[in-house]
């Protein structure tokens, strides 16, 4: 068996199956499996940072994608065992979802993939969900993840998430506030990523995922037309 690019898309498609989750009225959500190909999106460009080779970092490339790929595959188990009908909920990632993720490339991948890079594919998601990752692989994974965490793609799993749990834009914006004035997002920036232009790039999305929510702030508290009704010219 070799890591060839049909390898590779029959991983993909494997994939898609497990990501994608069947709702109550028959239709498929494919949140997960949205938020997976962002992902593949992420570790492409990364793998390409001059950081790493400056570094000297050797990737498995095979590996690294199909660990990608099936990062999330222990959360959509649990949609799927509950039969929860909003994956875009996302939970944490604690040991009980690694070990689904673990269970389902085992038994998606055995006789497509050698054992011994199953085991690795496994050991990269694994390291991708802690503090600790030492992989190359690892550390690309977690920061792919992390990053799609902050900016617009962030807040739009955010919201829906809060939707779902009838959440409203206040709500939304008093937690936003929160995680402000207790510096939660200077602690993800610090603690977050491996690669130092994936954090300034992740900067960069935290500030444009900021102007939003001042603007969101704006109009719900409708700033605008108080500065509009305090127009001389329109008074």
């Amino acid at each position: 068996m070799y890591e060839t690019d049909s390898m590779l898309a029959s991983v993909t498609k494997l994939s898609k199956q497990v990501l994608t989750i069947p709702t109550v009225n028959g239709n498929s959500d494919i949140t997960l499996w949205d938020r997976a190909r962002r992902l593949v999106c992420n570790v492409e460009y990364i793998i390409e940072l001059p950081e790493l080779s400056k570094f000297n970092m050797q990737v498995d490339r095979f590996c690294l994608m199909a660990a990608t790929y099936f990062s999330d595959s222990g959360l959509a188990h649990h949609f799927k065992l509950k039969n929860h009908t909003e994956p875009g909920v996302f939970g944490n990632n604690g040991d009980d979802l690694v070990h689904s993720c673990s269970e389902i490339v085992l038994d998606k991948l055995s006789g497509l993939v050698k054992d011994e890079k199953i085991e690795k594919i496994n050991s990269i998601i694994s390291e991708a969900h802690s503090n600790f990752a030492q992989k190359p692989e690892s550390m690309i994974l977690s920061d792919a993840r992390n990053l799609d965490d902050m900016g617009a793609a962030g807040l739009f799993q955010e919201f829906r998430r809060y939707t779902v749990t009838g959440k409203s834009i206040s709500d939304a914006l008093q937690i936003w506030k929160r995680k402000i004035d207790y510096r939660y997002w200077q602690a993800r920036l610090k603690e977050s990523f491996r690669f130092a232009s994936v954090r300034k790039l992740a900067e960069q999305r935290l500030g444009a995922a900021e102007h939003f929510m001042n603007q969101l702030n704006i109009e719900t508290e409708g700033l605008d037309l108080e500065e509009l009704s305090d127009d001389p010219a329109f008074v």
